[in-house]
């Protein structure tokens, strides 16, 4: 009965038994070395909730392995929640096996007294052991650090990578996007200014028409006339006649823009372009600012005006190259 005393006094106050894990039961000198880490835990500054779960979910395999779990589980939300083992056996519940006789479990509580008064006998580590060990933690959770920040780093420098190529690719982007406008405008340019030539054709057609039909009308005094009016006009052309050639031997035009800030922009446009395709080629590069403004040039001075905008660059003598300025419009 006395071999019992332990175990009986035990359900007669009242106190819950400890709970033992199902895969193995804790010996007396792992029990001691729990504590002890988990003393030396509490010291270096962790709530005694983590310290538990750390040795806990760790196996209680030391300060080490305690410590490395508490680095990568620092962030997490329920890591100061009391820690919660596994249903297991509790000592003192449980069936004795078949076939055990009272000398049996007698001898298993022998047992585990003998362990308890081992455990008992041993000492707890010295200031000297305590401070060495916290020392040594210390020196583990710098290089735990040390390796989190080296990764961060790592990290971030991939991102800012990565950043950096998403930027260049959209710059990509936006100017294939801003070149397709200007090609896609610069062909409805050309296509309206075709169906001008044509529409001026065909008015010109139906002068000659209206003309040959007076002359069969009026008969032939007037026919005499008839032929002398197209030798009239003919010399009428014959003197911008030399200009073609010019036209000819310049299609396209280098246009220089000189900006408020002191920039420049240079872009080559066709010689029968209208001067508003160069307006609107500064307005979608100009980085000085949105003021309204007009186009000029310095020698001879001469401010274009919004009918110079519809008018081509060789007609305002812009070709083969020329320096338009850009100057503040005034509120009249």
């Amino acid at each position: 009965m006395t071999k019992h005393s332990g175990r009986l006094t035990l359900a007669a106050s009242g106190a819950e038994p400890p709970i033992v894990g199902p895969e193995r039961e804790l010996g007396p000198e792992q029990h001691i070395m729990e504590c002890t880490a988990l003393e030396s835990l509490i010291e270096m500054g962790f709530s005694q909730n983590r310290a538990e779960k750390a040795l806990a979910l760790t196996g209680n395999q030391g300060i080490e392995q305690a410590m490395d779990w508490l680095m990568e589980h620092e962030n997490d939300p329920d890591v100061d929640e009391p820690y919660v083992p596994p249903q297991g056996h509790v000592l003192g519940t449980e069936e004795p096996p078949e076939g055990s006789t009272p000398e049996t479990v007698e001898a298993r509580a022998d047992l585990v007294e003998e362990g308890s008064a081992e455990g008992d006998d041993k000492h707890p580590l010295t200031e000297e052991e305590k401070k060495e060990q916290t020392k040594r933690m210390m020196e583990l959770i710098a290089q735990k650090q040390r390796e989190r920040e080296e990764r961060e780093k790592r990290e971030t420098i991939e991102r800012e990578k990565q950043r950096r190529k998403q930027g260049q690719e959209l710059s990509m982007i936006r100017q294939k996007l801003q070149e397709d406008e200007m090609k896609k405008m610069a062909e409805e340019r050309r296509r309206e200014k075709m169906e001008e030539k044509l529409a001026k054709q065909r008015v010109r057609e139906k002068i000659e028409r209206d003309k040959a039909e007076r002359v069969k009308k009026f008969g032939g005094g007037s026919s005499s006339q008839a032929p002398a009016e197209p030798v009239q006009e003919t010399p009428v052309p014959s003197s911008p006649s030399q200009e073609p050639p010019t036209k000819r031997e310049y299609d396209q035009c280098r246009i220089q823009v000189r900006l408020l800030d002191g920039t420049s922009l240079m872009q080559t446009f066709k010689a029968k372009e209208q001067l508003a395709a160069v307006r609107l080629y500064v307005e979608l590069n100009r980085k000085d600012g949105g003021e309204p403004f007009h186009l000029l040039t310095s020698f001879p001075r001469r401010i274009f005006t919004d009918e110079d905008m519809e008018k081509p660059l060789q007609e305002l003598g812009l070709v083969p190259s020329a320096v338009l300025i850009v100057a503040k419009k005034c509120n009249s």
